[in-house]
Formats: structure tokens, C-alpha cells, sequence
């Protein structure tokens, strides 16, 4: 790249430190070079001028990730524990300390308005240098006790001025021998405070620094959002001093919030104040010591979580190590309690997850019902939501007691969690008002109706309230005693409450969820099954019972027991492994022929012509395309599965045909139990044709947990439940695929570059009529992420895709951008259907592109002036320093 230009003020600054490094062998001037990079004069404090490279745009680009991992700051101070003396040390030049080998030498070559010079150390601005010079700095420090490294800074710490005076000694030594020098001016020796990465260390802990309390004090109040993000931020620094920021801050946090105007009141004013007041000089974290009993604890309050990290002194007082607050977002704020204190835990535990992980700590709440739920020593429930489940499971992998405290003795938590400013109450979700009533039984219940109704029931609109803010200690009447008796299993989500995964039905939308689950008329023990895996409300058992013996269509149908047991099959292992077939017919005109999976339960009824072997072979057929060849097929002695085709279809396949002994039916017993089923079923579904019959019976078959096996045959066979109406009831399921969906679409175009032109770009567009394959146009109109509007030169209006346009250089300003440097393109009519480009720098050679109709478009990207494609009058900027693009491959002449 060329040399930029530099203030005039700064070029007497750049020329002696130019001077000066060229001296000590850093820089070496040479005269021919292969690579070029421009720099970059960064003022020090003093006035100085420290010379860096813009490597970005050269070296960078083909430099790999330095593997070796950069220290965060609370990892290091996290090492200080038992030091009363304190040295810091300061290199010079840090970087420009470590020789780089000939290559590397020449690939860092700067060029200034001097000329080019040869870096022979490493240089500031190389993207490996920051992991280089740490790990060199660590690997030269090791084995030393009490040294912190941290790229030119060097920590030092003794419990005595003689130990630290030995330590000293041995750090000075390896430097002396392998050629480090240090800023004698910036070292501070035997100090009882030293100020180090933004922090006051000294014997008793941890403190922010006087000049950024001084800031943070004296910062005027904001007068927009990116005023207020800035001094956030500043307070983001020492946010582990701070006890309850999150939640003092809330109203300043709110003014972030989407949709939300700036809008600065006395509230607002209040908050800034009370905020800037949390953090002192005087303020003081212990040094973690990992020979110290650890004690996490944790609160919530309704829109914050905090907690606190603190070590047992010898003396039996607790020291804080490390605080941590944050306000909840607006979906966890419609927690129930119980899932916020459980929030307060998991966010405490993965802040401090490097100090907590392998070592035996305490969690101390004040929520007495967790004990019951995550206690070590407890089984988990039978019951939980899904939510509760997985935190349960992240707290499983750590080594901990869960000990209950009141409140009182864990103030320091639940300041951390509260806010002494009034915060509005979450409202619930508004009620819904049904215009036609009339229109209700034909759609199914979705979750929002449910959270309607709930908001409108006596019963639990209350509950859902104490579910979200806490039950109450007061006595109550016995039709909430359903509720109360599982108030640790309540949950609450967008307006539903939920009993474990569990959706629990408010009395007006009863009625209709018993219509919905004996719409497939199923009986008792099956209706029963089914409800258990979506629904609850108190005494659903009763009303089940209730609604099958009122149902005249179950009634009329019903069959009695046999009179006798029978001998059973062996038990199947594995699905689709033996099959039990018959036929059902005629019934009402009709012949089916009714396949069973003994071991799943999955259950198939094919509509068919007759009952003959060729009808049967063409049906199976179609049904082992989708579920695959079983071992075994059971029958009974027609002459559809006795015959010889038959015997030779089963032959041919490798499957074994079973047939039961004559006039013994029971032999048969799964698919006669299913052909009986098939017909009282389709007895009871009268609407609709053949077809839209069938298809109720089933889905409903499959939904339904079998009684034999505890779960519905989808889940045995396909290793998953079907999604159904029923599915609608719960709030999360619509979320979570439309959420799926969109990260699918999301990861599918973050992993391909969008190929993106502008207005009034000149292009060729595909001509799909008479005339040449390719058309001149100008994109008229932006239609989409990769659809546009062209206009062509006979008129015509067209909508292309990206794929279906190329770029087109006009020749219309030649001379201007052969004197910005941009080599000759040959002219796009001489082309019909080829595109001139620019092949390489200093060539005035061609490069033709792909015939297919997805040739990339592509923008110029010139660090020194901003000329990008549409902007250039047909021409392309030359590309220097860059890749090619990969279809150029094949056609750089």
C-alpha cells in the first residue's frame, strides 16, 4: 500500500521516532519491498508518538488466531490473596522487545513519507502480537510465586519486604538474561498500595481507583441514550463493587427498552444520582483465597436478581469477594416466584462459575420451598416444569448445600435484588372480548385464549397472582386447597398457569377441552391417558368419567369383555417387527384392511376395492414404503393371505407368514381387537367423506398413550409425539418453532454472502425472450433482500433475482479512473454476453466470467478513497492487496 499522508504538526514527532528506533535496530530502511503497510500515529499521554501499523489491510488478513488464551482481568486479581507488599514493573515498548525472524521482519515493513522500513521486532498492530507477547511474558515468570504478568505490566507481591525483595531479585535476573528492559520511571518497589489494570490493591483487598470514582461522581446527567450508554458503561467497570446497581439503575435500564422514547423525568434523575452514590473510594472486596470456606447467596425480587460471593474469615465474619445484580427481562418477570429465586441461583452460579466449580460452597436463600426442590440430598420431584428441570440438571454438576436463611440475615442479597423506587405492578394480559360466541366450538383453543379465560376466573385469576408474587400466609377456603397443595409445581407463563408442562384449564374452557379429547371417542382409560399429558384442573379424573357415560354414541357401542383369557404372544422387541392383519368389512359399504404393530400399538386402516391378495399385496406395499419390511406377519386362514401370490410376496420379502389356528379368531387377538375399535370409531365420526373419517381416528390413535404400553404408539414407533390441536393449549410450543424457524433462516444466510447491488447501477439483466441472452439495464427499485426492478434501454420493466444480474462497466469516464490509478476495462459492447473486469494489479488483461447466471456482483473496496461499484461511472476499482474472488480462479487470463 502507498504512504498516507500526516498532519504537519505530528511529522516532526513521527521523524524522531523514526530516528530514534532506527537507532536501536527496531526499524532498518530499505528500498525494494514486497510488502507495504501503512502507519498509524498513536499520541501517548506524555506527547510522545508511538508508530503502529494499519496491519488489518495487509498482514492480518492472512494471519491465523494466536491459540494462546489472554488472562480477563478478575481471573488475575483472583491471585492476590496473602500479599502485603506490593512492586510494579513497566516495560519499554513492551512488543518491540522480541526479534521476529527474517520473514516475519519483512512482512511487517511500514511505509511513512520517509519511505519503507524493515521491522526487525515485533510491532504494534500485528493481531498475534497480544497472545505472542503473553505467553512469552508467562513462560518467562513461571515457577515464581506472587508475580502477576499481564502483557508490559508486571505485578509483584510478598507477604514481607524479604520475600518480596527474593521474588524481585529472580524477576530481574531472568529479564537481565534474556534481554528485557524496564521504564525505571513508571516502577514502583515495596509500595503497601499500588494501582494495577484500572484497581487499588493493597493487604486488605480490592479498590477502585480514586480518579474513576472522581468521573464517575462528577458526570453530568445525560441528555440522550448514547450519553447514558457511556457512563453505564463506566460504572460497567467496577461492577463487582457495586451491591445493588442493576436494580437502582432499572429505571435508567428502561430507557433502552425497544419502543422507548428518551424521555428524562425526576425519576430518572433520582436514580442517576443514587447510582453514581454506590461506588466509594472506600469500597472493598477481599482477595479470593481458595483455602476459604466459599458462601454464594442469592435473591430475587420482582424485576432483580442478586448475589452475593463472599469468603469465612478466621474470625467467623463473612467478606465479600464479588457482587452481582442484574434486572430480569419482561418474560422473567412473569416467573412465578419460586422460578425467580431458582433465576437468582442459576445466574449467581454461572457469574462465579470459575470460582465455584470443583470446590464444596455453600447457597444460602431465603425461598424455604427450595429445599425441597434442589437440595443435594433430595430426589427431584415427580413434578417440575420443564424450566425447573433444566436448572436442577445445571446445578447438578456443581458441589454445593443449599441452606435456607431468613431474609433478615441475608440483607446484603436482597438489597442487591430491590429497588427503593416505585415500580409499577405487572398488569395482567388484557381480557379478550369474544364478538361472536357462535364461531368458537369450530376453531380450537390456542394458549392466549386460555390466558384470557384464566385472567377472567374467580378462582384462578387469583392463583395465577400469587403464583407470579407469592402465596399468601392467610388461610384459604377449601376450593383453593387443589392449587395450594401444589404451589411449589405452579407455574406461570404468558398468562397460563401451568402444573409442571401441564396446562391448567380455567372452568369456562373445561367443557370444551373434554369435547376435544373425546373427539375420538377413546374411552375412559385412554381419555384419561391423553388428558395427562396436556391438561389439568382439580377433579379432571371425575369429569372425564362423567362425559363418557353421558356420550350416547359410546354407550350404544359399547362391547362387553371377553369371557375368558388367552394364551398371549411372545412380547415383541423392537417396532415394525411383527404385524397382526385383517380385514374390517363390508361396513357401511365399505372394506378395510386394518394392520397393527404388536409392539408399538400403531395402528393402520387402508380403505380398499376387495378383499382379495392382489388388493392386500398393492396395500402393503404402499405401507412398508413408509414404515419398512417387518419380520412377521400375523392372519388369519382368508384365502387374501393364504393364497400363493400372497405366500410368494412374503416369500420374496423374507418375511414370516403366521397364521392363527381356523375359526379360532382370538389367535388373532391385537387385530381383532383393532377391527372391533376401527368400527366403533368410525360408527361415532360421522362428518365428513371416507377419507376425513379415517384420518380423525387415527391421528387420535397414535396421540393416545396406550394402556399396555403407558405412551402413544408415534412415540414407540416414530421416537416422537405427534403435534395436534392440543398442542395449541401450551404457550411455549408456537414460540419455540416459529423461534426455530427463524434461526434456521437466520444460520442459512449468515452462512452464504448476499450478493447486493444499488439503485441506478448499471447491469446486464437475463433476457428470457427474443433477442441476446443478456439485456443493459439500470436497477430502478430494491424489492427485496435479492429482488430488484430493472429498467432496459427499449423501455421495458422487469423484475430480476441477484442470480439474474451482472454487473456492466460503462466506459463512460475512462479517463478519470485511469488516473485514479484503475487499469483499462475493456468495453462492455465488444462483450455481448461477457462482463470485462479488472484481473490483478498492474495488468490491463481481462477476466471474463462464468456463463451461469449466478456471477458475483461485487463492490470495490478501497481503504483510500470510498469509490464502490455504482458510484464509478463503469468502473471498477482495483482491487490491491485482496483475494481474487474464487470464480476468478478459472478465468484470470
Amino acid at each position: 500500500m502507498k504512504a498516507r499522508s500526516v498532519p504537519y504538526a505530528l511529522r516532526p514527532k513521527i521523524e524522531a521516532e523514526l530516528e530514534r528506533l532506527t537507532a536501536q535496530g527496531v526499524f532498518e530502511p530499505v528500498t525494494h519491498t514486497q510488502w507495504a503497510t501503512p502507519i498509524v500515529p498513536v499520541l501517548k499521554p506524555n506527547g510522545d508518538v508511538r508508530l503502529c501499523g494499519d496491519y488489518k489491510c495487509t498482514v492480518n488478513k492472512a494471519l491465523n488466531q494466536h491459540p494462546y488464551p489472554v488472562p480477563a482481568v478478575n481471573q488475575l486479581l483472583s491471585t492476590l490473596a496473602g500479599g502485603k507488599v506490593f512492586a510494579k514493573l513497566d516495560l519499554a515498548q513492551a512488543y518491540q522487545q522480541l526479534l521476529v525472524d527474517e520473514a516475519s521482519a519483512d512482512a511487517q515493513t511500514i511505509i511513512t513519507h520517509r519511505g519503507a522500513f524493515r521491522v526487525k521486532r515485533l510491532q504494534f498492530g500485528i493481531s498475534t502480537a497480544p497472545g505472542i507477547f503473553q505467553h512469552f511474558m508467562e513462560t518467562l515468570l513461571s515457577s515464581i510465586p506472587g508475580v502477576v504478568p499481564y502483557f508490559d505490566d508486571v505485578l509483584l507481591m510478598g507477604p514481607s519486604e524479604s520475600i518480596l525483595a527474593d521474588r524481585l531479585r529472580e524477576v530481574l535476573s531472568r529479564f537481565d538474561s534474556s534481554g528485557i528492559r524496564l521504564k525505571k520511571e513508571k516502577c514502583e518497589i515495596g509500595a503497601t498500595s499500588v494501582n494495577f489494570l484500572g484497581y487499588r490493591i493493597d493487604a486488605s483487598g480490592i479498590h477502585p481507583t480514586e480518579s474513576k470514582v472522581k468521573a464517575i461522581h462528577d458526570a453530568p446527567e445525560p441528555k440522550c441514550k448514547q450519553e447514558l450508554q457511556a457512563f453505564l458503561g463506566l460504572l460497567n467497570f467496577y461492577h463487582s463493587f457495586l451491591a445493588h446497581k442493576a436494580t437502582v439503575a432499572e429505571p435508567l435500564h428502561r430507557l433502552f427498552d425497544k419502543g422507548v422514547p428518551w424521555n428524562w423525568t425526576p425519576k430518572h434523575s433520582e436514580a442517576f444520582c443514587k447510582v453514581k452514590q454506590l461506588l466509594t473510594s472506600d469500597s472493598l472486596l477481599v482477595h479470593y483465597d481458595e483455602d476459604r470456606p466459599l458462601i454464594l447467596t442469592t435473591n430475587a425480587s420482582p424485576y432483580g436478581v442478586g448475589a452475593v460471593l463472599s469468603h469465612i474469615l478466621p474470625n467467623g465474619k463473612e467478606a465479600p469477594v464479588a457482587y452481582y445484580s442484574r434486572t430480569m427481562t419482561s418474560a422473567e418477570r412473569n416467573y412465578a416466584q419460586i422460578d425467580k429465586e431458582v433465576l437468582a441461583i442459576i445466574a449467581g452460579v454461572k457469574k462465579f462459575h470459575n470460582y465455584l466449580y470443583g470446590h464444596t460452597f455453600e447457597i444460602h436463600t431465603d425461598h424455604k420451598p427450595l429445599l425441597g426442590l434442589l437440595s443435594k440430598d433430595s430426589p427431584t420431584p415427580n413434578v417440575m416444569s420443564p424450566r425447573m428441570l433444566r436448572w436442577s440438571i445445571v446445578l447438578s454438576a456443581y458441589d454445593y448445600t443449599l441452606l435456607y436463611k431468613p431474609g433478615k440475615s441475608i440483607l446484603n442479597a436482597d438489597a442487591l435484588s430491590r429497588l427503593p423506587l416505585q415500580i409499577p405492578d405487572c398488569s395482567l394480559p388484557p381480557l379478550l372480548e369474544v364478538l361472536m360466541l357462535e364461531s368458537l366450538p369450530d376453531s380450537p383453543l390456542e394458549a392466549t385464549e386460555i390466558a384470557h379465560m384464566t385472567a377472567k376466573d374467580p378462582i384462578l385469576s387469583r392463583v395465577l397472582n400469587w403464583v407470579w408474587r407469592g402465596w399468601t400466609n392467610e388461610k384459604l377456603s377449601e376450593e383453593f386447597r387443589p392449587y395450594s397443595n401444589r404451589q411449589h409445581e405452579l407455574s406461570a407463563h404468558k398468562g397460563c398457569l401451568l402444573w409442571g408442562s401441564r396446562v391448567v384449564i380455567p372452568q369456562r374452557g373445561r367443557k370444551f377441552v373434554l369435547d376435544m379429547l373425546h373427539a375420538a371417542h377413546p374411552g375412559i382409560v385412554r381419555m384419561k391417558a391423553l388428558a395427562r399429558s396436556y391438561v389439568w384442573w382439580p377433579r379432571i379424573d371425575t369429569d372425564i368419567e362423567e362425559a363418557v357415560h353421558l356420550c350416547v354414541t359410546c354407550q350404544n357401542s359399547h362391547h362387553s369383555l371377553l369371557a375368558a383369557p388367552v394364551f398371549p404372544w411372545e412380547i415383541t422387541k423392537k417396532p415394525w417387527s411383527r404385524l397382526h392383519i385383517d380385514f374390517a368389512g363390508p361396513f357401511q359399504g365399505k372394506n378395510f384392511l386394518v394392520v397393527v404393530d404388536s409392539f408399538s400399538k400403531w395402528l393402520e386402516v387402508i380403505l380398499v376395492s376387495s378383499q382379495t391378495s392382489a388388493v392386500t399385496i398393492s396395500a402393503l406395499r404402499h405401507l412398508f414404503a413408509t414404515h419398512g419390511i417387518p419380520d412377521v406377519i400375523v392372519s388369519d386362514n382368508g384365502t387374501a393371505f393364504t393364497s400363493e401370490e400372497f405366500k410368494t410376496f412374503t416369500n420374496n420379502n423374507l418375511i414370516k407368514a403366521v397364521t392363527i389356528a381356523p375359526r379360532r379368531p382370538q389367535g388373532n387377538g391385537q387385530a381383532e381387537r383393532m377391527v372391533q375399535t376401527a368400527k366403533d370409531a368410525l360408527r361415532r365420526i360421522t362428518n365428513g367423506d371416507w377419507s376425513t373419517r379415517l384420518a380423525r381416528f387415527l391421528i387420535a390413535q397414535h396421540v393416545t398413550p396406550c394402556p399396555t404400553t403407558g405412551v402413544s404408539p408415534a412415540e414407540l414407533l416414530m421416537g416422537r409425539r405427534l403435534k395436534t390441536c392440543l398442542d395449541r393449549l401450551n404457550p411455549d410450543l408456537t414460540d419455540d418453532v416459529e423461534r426455530k424457524q427463524q434461526q434456521s433462516l437466520d444460520s442459512a444466510l449468515s452462512s452464504k454472502t448476499l450478493r447486493t447491488v444499488a439503485s441506478n447501477d448499471p447491469v446486464y439483466a437475463r433476457n428470457y425472450g427474443a433477442g441476446p441472452k443478456w439485456v443493459p439495464a439500470v436497477i430502478t427499485e430494491v424489492t427485496g433482500p435479492v429482488s430488484y426492478k430493472v429498467h432496459c434501454d427499449d423501455g421495458q420493466e422487469w423484475h430480476r433475482h441477484v442470480d439474474q444480474l451482472r454487473r456492466r462497466v460503462q466506459p463512460s469516464n475512462s479517463t478519470l479512473m485511469e488516473s485514479m490509478g484503475c487499469p483499462k476495462v475493456v468495453p462492455s459492447d465488444s462483450l455481448p454476453d461477457e462482463v470485462a473486469t479488472p484481473c490483478s494489479q498492474g495488468t490491463n488483461e481481462t477476466s471474463i466470467p462464468p456463463e451461469n447466471d449466478s456471477a458475483p456482483i461485487e463492490k470495490c473496496d478501497n481503504s483510500s478513497q470510498d469509490v464502490s461499484w455504482g458510484q464509478t461511472s463503469g468502473y471498477e476499482r482495483p482491487q490491491r492487496n485482496r483475494v481474487p474472488p474464487k470464480w476468478m480462479d478459472d478465468y484470470v487470463s
